[in-house]
């Protein structure tokens, strides 16, 4: 199976799989005539773009690539939550009530157990080797916390599409120069390589960010960050149907505890 070499090559093929998403959002704009609102605030689009996209992706993926555990990479990204929702009333003037913290808490704590296995491995020297990556997958996190406030804020309307469009390209300039500043941009284009792109560009930078975006724009951006709870269980859970990986009981209780903590954190009153 392919993977990205231990480089900044995860640079250059995100910067190439949000260029093709952007063209394809092109073409159905244009095709779709949206109106005088898609072109609304296009500096803010672009400004999300760099935190949602450039900032966030770019930052996991380097540091995955650089030799970050995926388990610690995981459980840094589920901290996302938790610093929503402490900041989510200063930004934005939402209450977060104390029934959606114990959702966010138990969400947080089944995200843990989930990822027990592959954390059991990690020791001391293993995390000063990776310090580096550990301050780049935090700033990510971080990155993608703002621009969920950010896009909350300052880009509440508008068409989905020319307003994607212009967020792919904040992510490009800021994936584009480190990769020709870092990288030869050569790849060996395997069934295996162009696979992995059209799932990249059709169902992650097009379909699941729209699904994001819509969300943010009806949603509390607390209620909405509560489901990034659901990655690790949905990936553990496909790991172990698809590649036989094991799942231990300590694993099935953490999805338990996991959903019950997004059902809280998510459900209306």
């Amino acid at each position: 199976m392919w993977r990205p070499t231990p480089t900044l090559f995860t640079f250059s093929y995100r910067r190439a799989s949000r260029v093709a998403a952007s063209l394809l959002m092109v073409i159905a704009s244009r095709a779709m005539r949206p109106g005088r609102a898609s072109a609304a605030r296009p500096a803010h689009s672009l400004m999300a773009g760099v935190l949602l996209h450039g900032g966030y992706l770019g930052g996991v993926w380097w540091a995955v690539s650089a030799g970050l555990p995926a388990g610690i990479s995981a459980l840094i990204t589920a901290g996302q939550p938790l610093l929503t929702a402490l900041i989510a009333a200063p930004l934005l003037g939402e209450s977060v009530t104390p029934r959606r913290w114990c959702g966010i808490v138990a969400g947080f704590v089944g995200i843990v157990l989930v990822l027990a296995p592959r954390l059991a491995g990690v020791d001391a020297a293993t995390l000063g080797i990776v310090a580096l990556p550990i301050v780049v997958n935090v700033g990510a996190t971080v990155s993608v916390t703002l621009g969920t406030f950010y896009q909350k804020r300052f880009v509440p309307g508008g068409d989905l599409r020319s307003g994607t469009c212009l967020q792919f390209v904040g992510a490009i300039a800021v994936a584009a120069p480190l990769a020709l500043l870092t990288e030869t941009l050569r790849s060996d284009p395997t069934a295996t390589l162009l696979a992995a792109f059209a799932w990249s560009v059709l169902m992650l930078s097009i379909a699941a960010i729209a699904l994001l975006l819509l969300m943010i724009r009806h949603g509390e951006v607390s209620r909405v960050a509560a489901l990034i709870y659901l990655v690790p269980p949905l990936t553990a859970l496909e790991a172990f149907v698809l590649f036989g990986e094991s799942l231990g009981a300590v694993q099935i209780i953490g999805m338990a505890v996991t959903a019950a903590g997004v059902w809280l954190a998510t459900r209306r009153a």
